[in-house]
């Protein structure tokens, strides 16, 4: 198919002709009944009348040529009255859908139509009245036919800007879920890899001491099958989490600190705590605190199983708290791994700040300071 598309006729659409042809053709036939006194002839005057009422029928076609259509009627009220109504609808089509300057041309060629009319009709009132008064009529209808289109466009502004609005806020949503989802796989890779590491360090116990009591063979089964339980139960919310579209996942609390270091206890390590932080603290503070001692006793089984580990937790609304993991760590590499940078990013988000290596002693140390609030 060649040339223009255009869409199908709505049921608005069919309305809105229908009341502009019968406008139009009403008004041909008022302005027919006016121009009948004129002194012409009437052969004129049955040119007159047909003309009129076919630029009338042209009304239903005004939205695919506006501009050939207004022109024609520019040319046919060079003689014809009962034109009149319809060209003017076919101008204020022009300057609503089309550019200004296909407004100013058809603008132009109707005030030369109205000058050549006064000479065919040949009116009873002064050439300079008639001329005067249509083309005030058409400047009008001009007038009011950018209003429309002003504020046409002003509409369409205000939609386009609430689409935008609205495709703003769905990708700074789907951005937020993504950094929720990278939130996500940090707590499942801190807690699954606490888990884990307990399995790891047992099922090497198990391995290693074939001379095992019945009694340590079946603790250590024990806390493997804790372990693992409770691994594959965080797994399964993790993957419940990543499969809503919103939801979060369980987060551990800064009093569930101690829960922590007795469980790593059970599992063989020494940990000697030193937890002293009274008063309310920041939620989001205290979560990374317990992520901190949390990836600290994970690598010291890693990396120092059976070793001793010291942790110290301390302080004060508006002093900040301090976090410490010190353990030997005679084969420990001071690189950084994926957990210590999770952290540092963490600590910075909190605006807090991370350190990490080995000590003079050659311990490992993992220490941060937290902002606490007074």
């Amino acid at each position: 198919m060649t040339g223009t598309t255009h869409r199908r006729r709505s049921r608005r659409d069919w309305v809105v002709d229908t009341l502009i042809f019968a406008f139009a053709l009403l008004g041909s036939l008022l302005l027919y009944d006016a121009g009948e006194h004129d002194p012409i002839s009437s052969d004129l005057l049955a040119v007159d009348f047909v003309s009129g009422i076919a630029l009338c029928i042209t009304l239903w076609f005004r939205r695919r040529w506006p501009v050939q259509l207004a022109i024609l009627g520019a040319l046919v009220t060079t003689y014809s009255d009962a034109a009149g109504a319809a060209t003017l609808v076919l101008v204020m089509t022009v300057t609503i859908h089309k550019p200004l300057r296909a407004t100013v041309w058809v603008f132009l060629a109707n005030a030369v139509s109205i000058v050549i009319y006064t000479g065919i009709r040949q009116k009873a009132e002064p050439w300079g009245v008639t001329i005067g008064f249509s083309v005030a009529i058409y400047a009008a209808i001009v007038g009011w036919a950018l209003y429309i289109r002003s504020r046409r466009q002003l509409l369409q502004t205000l939609r386009d800007r609430a689409d935008r609005a609205e495709t703003v806020a769905r990708l700074q949503a789907q951005q937020a879920q993504g950094r929720a989802r990278e939130e996500i796989a940090r707590e499942m890779h801190d807690v699954l890899g606490h888990r884990l590491s307990l399995l790891s360090v047992h099922a090497g116990a198990l391995a290693y001491r074939p001379d095992a009591s019945a009694e340590e063979v079946g603790g250590a089964a024990e806390i493997i099958r804790a372990s693992a339980h409770q691994a594959l139960q965080d797994l399964r919310e993790v993957i419940g989490v990543l499969r809503a579209p919103v939801g979060e996942l369980p987060q551990p609390t800064f009093a569930d600190l101690p829960i922590l270091v007795e469980d790593t206890r059970k599992a063989g390590l020494p940990v000697e705590l030193d937890f002293d932080a009274p008063g309310p603290l920041p939620e989001h503070v205290g979560r990374t605190a317990y992520r901190i001692v949390q990836e600290g006793l994970t690598n010291a089984l890693k990396h120092a199983p059976g070793e001793p580990v010291r942790v110290r937790v301390v302080g004060a609304p508006g002093n900040g708290l301090e976090v410490q993991v010190i353990n030997p760590a005679p084969n420990r590499r001071t690189g950084d791994g994926q957990g210590l940078i999770g952290l540092t990013e963490r600590a910075a988000l909190v605006e807090g700040r991370l350190e990490h290596g080995r000590t003079p002693a050659g311990d490992f140390r993992l220490a941060a300071w937290l902002p606490w609030p007074a």
